[in-house]
């Protein structure tokens, strides 16, 4: 029985197996407008009513074989938004199936879109559509039962003005007398409603391999087609590791600044931030992230967001995986190392006692967005390295991977059903041996236990030597007025990824002179460095040392950067910082219309300025 403790939806009496939307999008009203019809099937006997999510969503009409039904909008739950109740005007028998057709209009409301005035976007001449619906957002585009227990195909067909694009296979489009086009989509493999997504605007496609297309806005095209060039071997060798690609396409679309992620796994069309775009193919890890989602999430999904590791956890492991036979072990544990940094930093902003730094929290009552951090990514990562160096190593352990895809591949599954394979698994195939080791596994700590992870996992720092070395170097120096061993040729041999680790390990001292900020940044050029990562650790020393001298730039890259992981963080930072606090709410209420809602939203709270 499905439980999801996020969802209003009688998920115990119904499921949807399929979507069809038919809407036109309007730029002038910002506005989804018109169907969507359900196909649902009665999984307990009499059943008489469908309950929906929905969220600030406008009902027009609800018919049953065109019939019309009668249907009620509760009041607004402040977190999970009105459960439409539908009266189907009969009883419905375990297996009988119905379509249900809402007519429906999104709102001004609407938490799923993002509409772009001309001015937001890269050409500057026309408007821009984009959605988000992980975790709870689907509700607010489209009435549906919005759990990731529900699997589920959809249909698109979507009137616009400009090209769209959706996690679906296009086809076909119809142009119209009035000068729009439908755009025709469908989606064959079962999906929970979080990866429904549309993106509308003047977008261009560039094909960069046999079954992917990058899209973005012509302006940027060049550039995105350059940095994503090396997709296809990241799916084949995310199909080495695992099962077969299922869904067709793999395209990206490089969105706007204002994407409040840096990627979003949505089938066919994975939505990645312009902030990838480093021009030296440092940062397009992200892609290896999204495209190991394919079979951890959107393949295999978590039940509810109580669960969201198993979709997380699983897609770190696997993207190091992929990185590591592509670049070599030391750059996968050099990952982890970073992961681990980010970790840390997420249970300080808790609090390590605090629920949501367990891997399997409860959320009752709670909206998952206000979960969303680095610890199920993290620290679900670290259970499972740790289980393949306690079982014996990737000889045993990537076996147990790929048979758990084949095992749940188009299932929604708990911690529980997890766990209960994996035993099954290591009996199976390895005997009682495998068994005896997971029995001494301390679950409880792992899966319950809030703060850091039980065990601290060590990983290979072949890579991470230089960056240390170097910063004690700096640390050394901090009682010498103007050190003189310093020279740009200290970091001429790093990589990207060893300047953001050079960096990290700098924001763990206590904080440099300002004196010695302004030398390392002469020396290393920091400030006009076009890397987002290396930027924005950059910018986070400078706010815990209160130099002043950067708050502007802090300011204006947090401004124009509307990726979480970036504005929140920074103006969080600078709110914090000495004589900050003014310059950040002033920053934030300047810019607020070009933050996604789900960012807007955040940072409001972290800023004291929630309603």
């Amino acid at each position: 029985m499905a439980y999801d403790p996020n969802s209003q939806s009688n998920l115990d009496e119904v499921k949807t197996s399929h979507i069809h939307l038919n809407l036109a999008v309007d730029f002038v009203a910002k506005t989804l407008a018109g169907s969507a019809e359900l196909d649902i099937e009665a999984i307990a006997n009499n059943v008489s009513k469908l309950i929906l999510d929905t969220s600030f969503i406008a009902i027009h009409s609800v018919t049953l074989d065109g019939a019309p039904l009668k249907y009620t909008l509760a009041d607004r739950h402040e977190k999970y938004g009105s459960a439409l109740t539908i009266e189907l005007g009969k009883t419905l028998a375990k297996g009988d199936k119905a379509k249900v057709v809402i007519g429906y209009a999104t709102t001004d409301e609407c938490t799923a879109c993002q509409w772009l005035e001309p001015s937001q976007t890269v050409g500057k001449k026309h408007p821009y559509l984009f959605t988000q619906c992980q975790a709870i957002h689907a509700r607010s585009m489209v009435p549906c039962q919005d759990s990731p227990s529900i699997k589920l195909t959809y249909s698109a067909a979507i009137n616009a003005p400009l090209r769209a694009v959706m996690s679906a296979v296009p086809t076909g489009e119809e142009k119209q007398a009035n000068g729009t086009t439908t755009y025709k989509f469908h989606q064959k493999t079962r999906m929970p409603s979080y990866l429904i997504a549309l993106a509308v605007g003047n977008l261009e496609g560039r094909e960069i391999g046999p079954r992917s297309t990058v899209w973005t806005e012509p302006e940027v095209i060049e550039a995105a087609a350059w940095e994503f060039v090396d997709t296809e071997s990241f799916i084949r060798t995310g199909e080495e590791l695992l099962t077969p690609y299922d869904w067709g396409r793999y395209d990206l679309l490089v969105l706007p600044a204002s994407f409040p992620y840096g990627g979003m796994e949505n089938p066919c069309l994975t939505f990645v931030t312009p902030s990838l775009l480093a021009g030296d193919r440092s940062l397009v890890d992200v892609v290896a992230h999204e495209i190991a989602h394919s079979w951890m999430g959107n393949l295999v999904t978590t039940e509810n967001w109580e669960h969201f590791w198993l979709n997380e956890g699983f897609t770190v492991f696997v993207e190091r995986k992929i990185l590591g036979r592509m670049q070599g072990k030391e750059h996968a544990e050099f990952s982890a190392i970073i992961g681990h940094k980010a970790m840390v930093e997420s249970v300080e902003i808790y609090g390590k006692d605090h629920p949501f730094t367990a891997l399997r929290p409860c959320l009752r009552g709670e909206d998952p967005d206000d979960a969303f951090s680095s610890i199920p990514y993290e620290k679900g990562f670290n259970l499972l390295y740790y289980l393949e160096k306690h079982l014996g190593g990737p000889e045993v352990f990537e076996p147990y991977v790929r048979a758990h895809v084949q095992e749940f591949a188009g299932r929604s599954i708990n911690t529980d059903d997890w766990k209960a394979f994996l035993y099954s698994f290591m009996e199976k195939n390895f005997g009682q041996e495998k068994v005896d080791l997971l029995n001494k596994v301390d679950w409880e700590a792992w899966l319950a236990g809030t703060g850091m992870p039980p065990v601290e996992n060590k990983f290979d720092d072949t890579l991470a030597k230089a960056c240390n070395c170097l910063c004690k170097k700096w640390d050394h120096s901090r009682t010498v007025e103007k050190p003189t061993e310093f020279s740009p040729k200290d970091i001429e041999e790093f990589s990207p990824t060893q300047k953001v680790v050079f960096l990290e390990r700098v924001s763990e001292l206590d904080s440099l002179p300002h004196s010695h900020l302004e030398l390392m940044d002469k020396l290393y050029g920091l400030t006009p460095v076009r890397n987002a990562e290396i930027k924005f650790r950059w910018h986070m020393i400078c706010l815990k040392a209160n130099y002043e001298k950067m708050y502007p730039e802090v300011a204006e890259f947090a401004s124009t950067m509307g990726r979480m992981k970036f504005c929140r963080s920074l103006l969080r930072a600078l709110y914090l910082a000495k004589n900050g606090a003014e310059l950040a709410r002033a920053t934030f209420k300047e810019h607020r219309a070009f933050y996604h809602p789900i960012a807007a939203t955040m940072i409001a709270k972290d800023l004291g300025l929630a309603k």
